[in-house]
């Protein structure tokens, strides 16, 4: 829900969310692990969403030139 809150804000749109239960296929849970990533290659993650998703629609809109 933060997401959608970051990106409705940065596009100017009211999202029209319908919360429904689990649909077949719905994955209840995730959780991301960059554990392999961080030993193999020592990616750290530095930038939080609520500044990376601002960032990528700035871009994004001035690429497409929306």
């Amino acid at each position: 829900m933060d997401m959608i809150a970051i990106l409705a804000k940065e596009l100017g749109v009211e999202p029209k969310i319908e919360m429904l239960p689990l649909q077949p296929g719905d994955v209840p849970a995730t959780y991301a692990d960059i554990e392999r990533a961080r030993a193999k290659l020592g990616f750290e993650p530095t930038t939080p969403i609520s500044e990376g998703i601002p960032r990528f629609v700035r871009w994004y809109k001035e690429y497409h030139r929306v």
